[in-house]
């Protein structure tokens, strides 16, 4: 039996209830529990990713040394990670997540997840299911499907999860929440959410030319969710987040940094129901996400909030300046953030919550904030956040029950990009659209063989 056929069964064991999926029998196995840590023992942590991004999340946790010893490094492309390499040179190093998994499993007690979209939810499905706390960078998962997934895997297994969107452990998006909050512009009606992304080629309407695998990386592990199709820079390592097949676009990139803010001062995640619909796009493909878009969300009535319509705009595309605003009063940072337009007045922040701002200026100078009522966190860390969570229990900011419904909702706006200008209504318990249910084969994908995942 082959090496990949043994970690290929490793893969499909991590399950732990009997499905079949794409043809494959998954068995029953026991469930792996947690090590028990106490607040004086060291995390023996692993990076899925340990280039670029994934270079930055382990190496943030290897600083924290009282507490974390990085044990594993595993990259499909060791060209990008010459560094991380040197920089933790005692870590063992390896290729295939389920093999390092398979491998060490008993020495490993938590993982990093920072590859493309595509691998978020298999190497994190499998991570959990052996009873290890995952940290996942945004967006949690490249489809709806796989969000509801790792949101229940993570209650079920009861590991410590936190998903990588940095702003939500900052006090900006606290200060926001509790202005908000207060009523000071009154009630929320509308929203808008800018970004300059993409910052990497979109609107592309066909597959690239073959190019030869550079000797550093393993094509087929990269690929693996995905179909295959034959390498191309264009791809890899960086430009993958355009392509439906391995990212989710802008929105994906983006709208769980910047559609945070929106999202937890509005409740939104308390909306049975929400509706999404295409305003404007330029350039989308089969193959890719498009070079401009604008998304209108709309949510009812929930908690004790009024109805809202929210605009996602990207590709630099920003929301029409309030009336009474001049013109050099900057919105958000300027190129990505946040306005709340309520029956009082107007708010601004930027790209992570951050400088939460009455408009025109002249307002905020009067103004004073409200008590804080919401916990901040230690150092503003998520990375901290989350190794003070496997140590004491206490669920993270970010965990997997506040960042599955954002997910969610974010790649929903992918959904409504798909229905051409459709208006899509999203049931949120039941996982369905009910406008046209012919639209529900949006919220999974098919995995190629040996990849599936039960979602």
């Amino acid at each position: 039996m082959s090496k990949h056929d043994l970690t290929r069964r490793a893969f499909l064991a991590s399950a732990t209830t009997t499905a079949v999926v794409a043809g494959v029998a998954r068995a029953n196995t026991a469930q792996v529990v947690p090590r028990k840590l106490s607040p004086n023992d060291k995390i023996n942590v692993a990076a899925i990713g340990a280039g670029g991004k994934g270079g930055d999340d382990i190496m943030s946790l290897h600083r924290i040394k009282q507490n974390v010893n990085v044990v594993a490094l595993c990259d499909v492309d060791w060209s990008q990670t010459e560094e991380t390499f040197y920089r933790i040179a005692g870590a063992k190093q390896y290729k295939d997540y389920r093999k390092m998994l398979e491998e060490m499993g008993g020495q490993i007690d938590a993982c990093t997840v920072s590859t493309p979209d595509h691998t978020h939810a298999p190497a994190a499905y499998m991570a959990m299911n052996l009873g290890k706390h995952v940290y996942v960078q945004k967006p949690l998962t490249h489809t709806i499907a796989e969000a509801r997934l790792l949101r229940e895997t993570a209650k079920k297994t009861g590991v410590i999860t936190q998903m990588g969107n940095q702003g939500h452990c900052g006090n900006g998006v606290r200060d926001l929440c509790e202005m908000l909050w207060a009523g000071a512009i009154g009630d929320v009606t509308e929203a808008h959410i800018w970004t300059n992304r993409p910052v990497w080629p979109q609107g592309i309407s066909e597959p690239l030319a073959e190019e030869a695998v550079p000797e550093t990386m393993d094509w087929d592990l990269w690929i693996g969710t995905a179909p295959m199709r034959p390498y191309n820079k264009g791809y890899a390592p960086f430009k993958w987040r355009g392509w439906w097949d391995f990212g989710c676009g802008a929105i994906g990139d983006m709208a769980c940094h910047i559609m945070d803010p929106a999202f937890w001062s509005l409740k939104l995640g308390d909306a049975a129901t929400f509706t999404a619909q295409t305003v404007s796009q330029e350039g989308m493909s089969a193959q890719t996400a498009p070079l401009k878009s604008v998304i209108k969300f709309t949510f009812p009535a929930r908690a004790d909030m009024q109805p809202v319509t929210v605009y996602w705009h990207d590709g630099g595309d920003k929301p029409p300046r309030p009336e009474g605003v001049p013109a050099d009063e900057k919105l958000g940072d300027g190129d990505n953030g946040s306005l709340f337009i309520g029956t009082k007045g107007f708010i601004t922040a930027g790209e992570y919550g951050g400088d939460a701002r009455l408009l025109p200026a002249a307002v905020m100078k009067d103004y004073t904030k409200p008590p804080k009522t919401i916990e901040r966190i230690k150092g503003q860390s998520p990375y901290k956040n989350w190794v003070d969570g496997i140590l004491t229990g206490k669920p993270c900011a970010s965990n997997f029950d506040y960042a599955g419904p954002l997910t969610e909702v974010a790649n929903f706006g992918n959904i409504a990009l798909h229905a051409n200008g459709e208006a899509v209504t999203y049931d949120v318990a039941s996982m369905k659209i009910t406008s046209n249910p012919a639209l529900n084969t949006l919220l999974t994908k098919e995995y190629r063989k040996g990849w599936e995942l039960p979602c």
